[in-house]
């Protein structure tokens, strides 16, 4: 029994339901896992355990029942995939339905695009509501360039958090290291602030986040520069690796500040600067070069990128096991 593997067809199976279908918005894992940590916090905040030792205390009882179940969830599987024909095709079946759950290209770009359609029908108000499901920073009185710039980062930072990160664990240790990091990845965005509430409680979440995402925000930001290539050609996919190289640091995250950079040189736009949080202005230094007006013919092309930048990742990474 395997439970640390899965084959490659059911990745490519996984992520081309995510991209084909997208995702349901009211029945879906990740909130499950939302409402466990927010019972979680509750729980120790009640035993005025709010330090880092209470976050750590937050990381543990969240990630280790969840990573039980998905062992669990795939010794199930394979149990039901040694009783029949049939049970082996629903047992494939379901872990590639389940499994699509935890990959989120089209929701990205849905969300992405939803937000700029808005922009272009003139609804600022709305356009700014729901960017909320995108980004952190206060939203309420961000002009639309500055709205398009805040896509933009998204569609960069989150090809790493909502698809190659997920990808990578997946082809990495299979259905539970897909779960864990997916699981790391929601506890960061739920209590890694920097800010009184959560600075000390949500440490070790945000920290235990970067080291997740350190290798695969460095293989988002090459594979936007190869998209980069593809699409726009030499001098382009140059200018993308030029930026990535010189700019991704310019991020208070170690990881955010590396697809980011690589995108703003692909397009040719400036990201970053000072934004809003919490009603708090922070500074932050800026990325890339401001050679193009932000449009939203720009962000049809970022979501090429993403798309290109995701296809190229699986074959990849097929191409590496098959290797290896």
């Amino acid at each position: 029994m395997k439970i640390f593997y899965v084959e490659n067809w059911t990745v490519v199976a996984a992520f081309l339901i995510d991209f084909l279908s997208g995702y349901p918005k009211k029945y879906h894992p990740i909130k499950a896992i939302g409402k466990l940590i927010e019972k979680n916090e509750a729980f120790l905040r009640n035993r005025k355990l709010t330090g880092r030792f209470g976050g750590f205390l937050l990381f543990l009882l969240t990630t280790a029942p969840i990573f039980l179940f998905s062992i669990i969830f795939v010794y199930f599987i394979e149990k039901m995939n040694s009783l029949s024909m049939i049970g082996w095709l629903f047992s494939r079946i379901f872990l590639v339905l389940f499994s699509s759950l935890f990959i989120a290209l089209r929701g990205l770009i849905y969300e992405a695009k939803k937000v700029d359609k808005l922009l272009n029908e003139g609804n600022l108000v709305q356009a700014r509501i729901s960017l909320k499901a995108l980004v952190g920073r206060d939203t309420e009185n961000l002009i639309p360039e500055k709205i398009r710039i805040a896509i933009i980062e998204s569609l960069a930072e989150n090809l790493c958090d909502a698809v190659i990160a997920p990808l990578f664990y997946f082809f990495l240790g299979g259905f539970p290291f897909l779960v864990f990091y997916k699981t790391v990845n929601t506890l960061d965005s739920m209590v890694g602030y920097k800010n009184e509430r959560y600075i000390k409680f949500g440490w070790f979440s945000a920290k235990m986040d970067d080291i997740f995402n350190y290798v695969p925000a460095r293989i988002t930001g090459i594979f936007i520069v190869l998209s980069s290539f593809i699409l726009l050609g030499f001098s382009t996919g140059k200018r993308s690796l030029k930026i990535m190289l010189r700019d991704g640091k310019n991020h208070s995250s170690p990881n955010s500040g590396i697809p980011e950079a690589a995108m703003a040189g692909a397009l040719g736009v400036r990201l970053g600067g000072p934004n809003y949080y919490g009603g708090i202005l922070v500074e932050k230094p800026y990325i890339g070069e401001d050679l193009n007006s932000i449009s939203s013919e720009l962000i049809n092309l970022s979501i090429k990128i993403i798309t290109v930048s995701s296809f190229l990742f699986i074959l990849a990474s097929i191409f590496l096991r098959n290797l290896l």
